[in-house]
């Protein structure tokens, strides 16, 4: 292979996976800024994230199985391309509607694009170099990550929170030209398979249900027969699904590799621990933004350790699931982790400085992350057979996404009941008219966002720091759980 064939390759898979990769995070940077300029609800707010998470967790799954069949070349370019227009239809929206459908839209476009990145690259590489290149992607996929909210956060203060999305249309139209020129086409490998639509039909019906459930709850309440009903159907959808996958030669999720202890205790401990960093990053903007005053741009960089730490630390990591196992290195890092959402829930008051107040928490995060990140997909892929790895990775990928979207939409309901709760104690203790007080109240679910009298401008803040502080303690119990999980579930000696 030549030297100029191997860098259009990586060029095109790194271009093409961080595009999809950062718009799950650097999306989080300017939700302060819509929800001011859309005078947005926190669960009209959510609908941004989670409509993405929503399509991209769903459908990767499916997205891998349509580049198997069809071909991974033309499956990762009409994702770039899908990714590309739905990015110019975010860009240009009028509306909090029109943009959390253009970013429906991405998340079905980064579902062909994350899965496809790493086939290409399996396929396209030697063996012998097969290695080195996914450690090239690695790298630049975890430094594009770190600079997408920087990146982000500076446009969207010095120019437009529009181009936070229309800076994809040149990075998509690269990856579309690169796989054009220099991805060779793999394809047939499965092409016997049955494709499981039904099974992905009914996954995607059930999610949205249940996720609409959870985050409309917030505003109508668990009583409400709209959300009962959502829950229930969204449930008995779910139930269908698992009971059809049981049923069919070709499933989307074959049942068998929950056969594998190994497999089920590396995926619950992901979904504990992908589930508290979705929150935490969903809600960490809105307190450095809107309580502490930080502008967009420093907000970006204000992860930047927390990305830097996981780059340089993971391969080390990786070194302790060889010498160890998974065990130790997991339950440790968990636990690390743990520590982080204390520091971070209560280390900063009101004003507080990034260096004191909010640097110790992620850095501890960062560390405690990368000790777990190398463990968990290599636990993943080594718990079933070589012929599974490819979908039991993508079953894994899938699972952090949807426990960010489950995350977001739970949490946000306890921050909303919390935050209200808090907001109604403090505004007692100020001397203001009850008739603006209850006005205050009735706007709560704005949380941060609220725009009432000066005098209450402090006690709005200092309530959404005391429903962030709790959100963070139930984080702190998901990395207990992540831990409980790895120590006994996982095994002491790699397998």
């Amino acid at each position: 292979m030549t030297s100029s064939r191997r860098f259009g390759i990586l060029a095109a898979t790194i271009l093409g996976s961080s595009m999809a990769f950062i718009d799950s995070t650097v999306v989080n940077v300017i939700l302060p800024r819509l929800q001011t300029e859309f005078n947005a609800s926190a669960s009209q707010i959510q609908w941004l994230v989670e409509a993405y998470l929503l399509f991209l967790s769903a459908l990767i799954l499916l997205g891998g199985a349509l580049g198997d069949r069809y071909g991974r070349k033309m499956i990762f370019e009409i994702g770039a391309t899908i990714f590309v227009l739905s990015s110019l239809a975010c860009g240009v929206s009028q509306s909090l509607m029109q943009l959390t459908i253009a970013r429906s839209i991405q998340g079905i476009g980064g579902a062909l694009l994350a899965p496809g990145s790493l086939a290409i690259l399996n396929a396209s590489f030697p063996k012998e170099e097969r290695g080195r290149a996914i450690g090239t992607w690695s790298g630049f996929s975890a430094m594009t990550a770190a600079l997408g909210p920087v990146i982000g956060g500076w446009l969207s203060d010095h120019a437009s929170w529009r181009w936070v999305f229309l800076i994809n249309l040149p990075l998509g139209i690269l990856t579309v030209y690169f796989t054009r020129r220099f991805v060779p086409e793999r394809c047939g490998e499965t092409w016997k398979t049955r494709l499981d639509i039904r099974g992905s039909v009914i996954s995607i019906l059930g999610l949205a249900a249940i996720t609409f459930a959870l985050i409309e709850s917030s505003r109508l309440g668990f009583r409400d027969p709209r959300i009962l009903s959502s829950l229930g159907v969204g449930i008995l959808l779910m139930i269908l699904f698992v009971r059809g996958e049981a049923g069919i030669k070709d499933p989307l999720m074959p049942l068998s590799l929950f056969r594998s202890r190994a497999f089920v205790g590396a995926n619950i401990c992901t979904l504990l621990l992908y589930g508290a960093l979705g929150a935490v990053f969903y809600f960490l903007p809105f307190n450095l933004i809107q309580v502490q005053g930080f502008t967009a741009t420093e907000t970006g960089a204000a992860n930047l350790p927390f990305v830097v730490i996981i780059f340089l630390f993971s391969q080390a990591s990786g070194g302790l699931y060889d010498r160890f196992g998974p065990r130790i290195p997991l339950t440790v890092g968990s636990l690390i982790v743990g520590v982080s959402f204390l520091l971070l829930g209560f280390l900063p008051g009101l004003h507080a400085g990034y260096w004191s107040g909010f640097f110790p928490g992620l850095f501890t995060f960062g560390v405690g992350m990368s000790l777990c990140v190398a463990p968990l997909t290599s636990t993943v892929l080594g718990s079933v057979p070589v012929a599974h790895s490819g979908l039991s990775s993508g079953f894994n990928n899938a699972v952090a996404r949807l426990s960010s979207l489950i995350a977001i939409a739970v949490m946000t309901t306890l921050v909303l009941i919390s935050f209200e709760s808090h907001l109604k104690t403090r505004l007692m203790k100020i001397e203001m008219p009850d008739q603006q007080k209850q006005s205050v109240v009735d706007h709560a679910s704005q949380l941060a966002g609220i725009r009432g009298p000066q005098i209450a401008e402090d006690e709005i803040k200092r309530s959404y720091l005391d429903s962030f502080r709790q959100l963070m303690e139930v984080c702190f119990i998901l990395s207990l759980g992540s831990a409980l999980c790895a120590s006994c579930l996982l095994s002491k000696g790699r397998k």
